[in-house]
């Protein structure tokens, strides 16, 4: 495992001002030490030019080694106020004086460095009359060791500077964060809590930085969507075994009491059937269960065909047109829409509205299937209303809105509304109820055919 990997996130942020807090100081080091170094630089300049002035006054019209001699005791007092100062004079390939013997100068005019001997020198070479070709040559050799040795003691504090600020930038950056991800610690505590039994724990987002609002608000939405799902489960699970223990008890007691003793061949086949009645419809229950959960997955995935849902429609109320004229209920179809769907999903979520419509539309009441190009789709049926609390609840899984809850009906499980509503989510639309004192009208909204 790399180090990265292990370090914490207090030490990496630790880490990163140390190495910031060195890079900008060295930086600065950097570009203060070559500041100085041409603030000496201009300074030796300035010296060796005023140097040069002097000697030019002293060895005024000097051209022959004879002059040089009459002005060489002079040349040598004026060089005696300067102890760091060596001066060579050269005409016409001969030393006229040399204070530096056996060191190499440059050659070039102007302003050199030179080391030599663990000595530093700033040489400067320049013609003794200028304007002259012939002119004796001039290279006075300034000793700045003294500036080496600042620079050099310069050096070693910056590296100093280095050192210590990033040391402590290291330590109270660790405090900062320490401190700054106190929030994160806390957040880890909740989750580290997180249980079946304890996802009502929030975050306090109000009392943390901006910047770690929005993730705790996000987390606490987490957590009750959570909530919600375990709550939405745990009430599944009982709605399950609230469905299956009639029907299973129904079973065995029957069963058993058909084995009590011997009977004609009839009674067992009567038996039978009953027994298959039940066994269907908890085939049922199971293969809508397995239908919701490939919905809940992501796993229902529509055909895209053109589809005239005007003609959709009319298959199905010819199809419960024996029902409605039982039940007395007329069944009307208005208007005509056309979209991109699953003909099999699409007959199966409004055969279920249309079912759910005719069981509780008395005689003499209508069902109506409305359509307009857009795409929405109503089925509403006249009738006792919904009340208005009831409502957001109608697509729950095996929910009843009438009190009186048959256990184990095999007629009805409380799965047709939230099989509805999935097949028309994963066509991309939305299903919503309403209702009133007399009507009630399940709405279906879905995207435009092309």
């Amino acid at each position: 495992m790399q180090l990265s990997q292990r370090l914490s996130l207090t030490s990496r942020l630790a880490l990163l001002f140390a190495a910031c807090t060195a890079v900008v100081s060295l930086l600065a080091g950097v570009l203060f030490n070559r500041a100085s170094e041409a603030h000496f630089v201009e300074l030796d300049q300035q010296q060796l030019d005023g140097q040069l002035m002097a000697l030019r006054s002293t060895l005024q019209g000097v051209d022959t080694p004879q002059l040089f001699a009459q002005r060489e005791a002079q040349l040598r007092a004026e060089l005696s106020r300067q102890p760091d100062l060596t001066l060579r004079i050269t005409a016409g390939g001969q030393r006229w004086l040399d204070g530096a013997p056996g060191i190499a100068l440059p050659e070039s005019p102007g302003l050199h460095s030179l080391q030599n001997a663990g000595t530093a020198y700033r040489v400067f070479n320049a013609p003794l009359s200028a304007g002259r070709p012939d002119s004796p040559q001039l290279s006075l050799m300034l000793d700045i060791t003294h500036h080496q040795h600042f620079l050099q003691r310069m050096q070693r504090l910056i590296w100093l500077t280095v050192g210590l600020s990033a040391l402590a930038t290291a330590l109270l950056g660790a405090w900062a964060a320490r401190s700054g991800l106190r929030p994160l610690r806390r957040m880890g505590e909740v989750a580290a809590g997180v249980s079946a039994h304890s996802l009502t724990q929030r975050l306090p987002h109000e009392q943390m930085p901006a910047e770690l609002a929005e993730l705790a608000q996000a987390f606490n939405a987490m957590l009750g969507r959570l909530d919600d799902a375990f709550q939405r489960l745990s009430a599944f699970s009982a709605d399950i075994a609230h469905e299956l223990r009639t029907p299973l008890s129904n079973l065995l007691t029957h069963t058993q009491v058909i084995l009590t003793q011997p009977r004609p061949l009839e009674d067992y086949r009567e038996a039978l059937h009953s027994n298959l009645e039940e066994l269907q419809w908890m085939a049922q229950l199971v293969n809508d269960m397995l239908y919701l959960a490939k919905a809940d997955h992501g796993l229902l995935v529509p055909k895209r065909e053109t589809l005239a849902l005007a003609d959709e429609v009319d298959a199905l109320l010819e199809f419960f047109a024996l029902l409605a004229e039982d039940a007395q209920v007329r069944l009307v179809r208005e208007g005509t829409a056309h979209t991109m769907g699953d003909r099999g999903m699409l007959r199966r979520a409004l055969s279920n509205l249309l079912d759910n419509a005719l069981r509780f539309t008395p005689a003499g009441g209508e069902v109506r299937v409305r359509m307009t190009e857009g795409v929405r789709l109503t089925v509403e049926n006249t009738g006792d209303g919904i009340p208005p609390e009831l409502l957001p609840k109608l697509f729950d899984r095996f929910y009843r809105a009438d009190p009186a809850r048959h256990e184990g009906s095999s007629e009805h499980a409380g799965l047709g509304l939230a099989i509805t509503q999935s097949i028309v989510r994963a066509h991309g639309g939305r299903i919503f109820c309403e209702s009133e004192a007399n009507w009630t009208r399940f709405v279906i909204e879905l995207p435009k055919g092309h």
